[in-house]
């Protein structure tokens, strides 16, 4: 869940600007501490800045239920931030998500802006296709750039469309958001379904061109559905596990089990799901991490903050734009039990530039080697990676 974004996309101005801003400050001064040279790959995350563009009156700009960037908000202080954090990779969300229009142009469309704003600023961000890309990012001191969708809904009833994304770099493709679509039922659709028919077409077609298939929103059968049928292993990128909290967001035990089982990667969140209070802590972010390890090993946890690294400055003046940001997300249908007018879609005490290493932090004080922290910023997911990314895609058909 992405709040506070607009689905315009983003435009050529947007472009210029990231290009040529002005550097941020106090962002690029945090000091990197023990953990500067851990890994750190966010599987599911927003490379943006959420606070309002010079002269708007709201912190994220029109209040819209669906996903995309802003003009304004991929700017000089987001990367910067990124960067200052000890960020080398991160899976962001392009494409149609939900709203009123035509998904597969819509995502071709965004795919070639972000296309456009990577090589605006090839000194600082690149595109990942592959897992040695992470490295490279790294190795460049850049920020790797995954594309990945949070909906299939663009391809259709064609898993063909599925070869035309691969080609264009997407390397992360999540079966459905939280309503049902064609290809199964996400989290919040009641009547919890399994994979329909062309589901395990699109699983198959995945399957072929290297895509992580990602069971995020879906729900718990059509999770289950996907991890049996998929040839590879598969992905749960931002969740909670529901035997902390019940809500239809989180996974259960079984889910867990079973993607891990598999071989495949599940990314815990920094999210309101956390907590049965919907106001989640540092402390409920590390609980879902250890219990996650505790079902699925050590290999096959990290995280999905599901945020930006820039924290939002004026959390007063954000409270007015959350509600109406909530209201909009309920009536569009996309609204998930736990999201409230009145809890921040994020956590208050691990956000910001030094989010990751406070996080890293926190889990040395309750015992974790430094091992099996690094396992969980960043080398479990390049390790993933390295498993489905591996091999070359498949050709486009004739």
């Amino acid at each position: 869940m992405t709040l506070g974004v607009a689905a315009a996309g983003v435009a050529a101005a947007g472009v210029a600007g990231v290009a040529s801003g002005a550097a941020a400050g106090a962002a690029s001064n945090a000091a990197p501490g023990a953990w500067q040279d851990a890994l750190i790959v966010n599987a599911l995350g927003d490379l943006e800045d959420p606070n309002p563009a010079p002269g708007a009156k709201d912190p994220a700009g029109p209040t819209q239920a669906v996903q995309g960037v802003q003009p304004h908000s991929l700017n000089e202080r987001a990367i910067s931030d990124a960067m200052a954090s000890g960020l080398n990779a991160i899976n962001i969300t392009l494409g149609y998500v939900s709203g009123d229009m035509e998904p597969f142009e819509y995502t071709i469309s965004e795919i070639g802006q972000w296309d456009a704003i990577l090589r605006a600023n090839s000194k600082r961000l690149l595109k990942v296709e592959t897992a040695s890309d992470i490295l490279l990012a790294r190795g460049q001191h850049k920020i790797g750039v995954i594309y990945g969708f949070q909906n299939a809904a663009m391809v259709g009833t064609n898993p063909a469309r599925i070869d035309i994304f691969a080609n264009l770099g997407v390397r992360v493709i999540q079966l459905t958001y939280n309503p049902a679509n064609a290809l199964g039922d996400g989290s919040m659709a009641p009547e919890n379904r399994g994979l329909t028919p062309l589901g395990h077409a699109v699983v198959e077609r995945l399957n072929a061109n290297r895509i992580m298939v990602d069971l995020s929103h879906s729900g718990e059968k059509t999770c289950l559905d996907a991890a049996r049928t998929s040839k590879q292993p598969i992905s749960i990128n931002h969740t909670g596990c529901r035997a902390l909290n019940n809500v239809p967001r989180n996974k259960t035990d079984e889910e867990l089990r079973l993607v891990a089982t598999k071989g495949g990667f599940v990314g815990i969140y920094f999210m309101p799901f956390l907590n049965p209070s919907s106001h989640a802590t540092a402390d409920d972010v590390v609980a879902h991490i250890e219990h996650a390890v505790n079902v699925c090993g050590e290999d096959h946890v990290g995280i999905g903050t599901d945020g930006p690294v820039t924290a939002i400055d004026d959390l007063e003046a954000y409270k007015k734009h959350l509600a109406a940001e909530i209201a909009a997300r309920r009536a569009a249908g996309i609204s998930a039990t736990g999201e409230r007018p009145d809890s921040f879609p994020f956590v208050v005490d691990l956000r910001g530039v030094g989010q990751f290493r406070e996080l890293a932090n926190r889990l040395q004080r309750r015992g974790y080697t430094t091992g099996r922290i690094e396992k969980i910023l960043g080398r479990n997911f390049l390790r993933y990676a390295q498993d489905i990314w591996g091999v070359p895609r498949a050709p486009v058909d004739s």
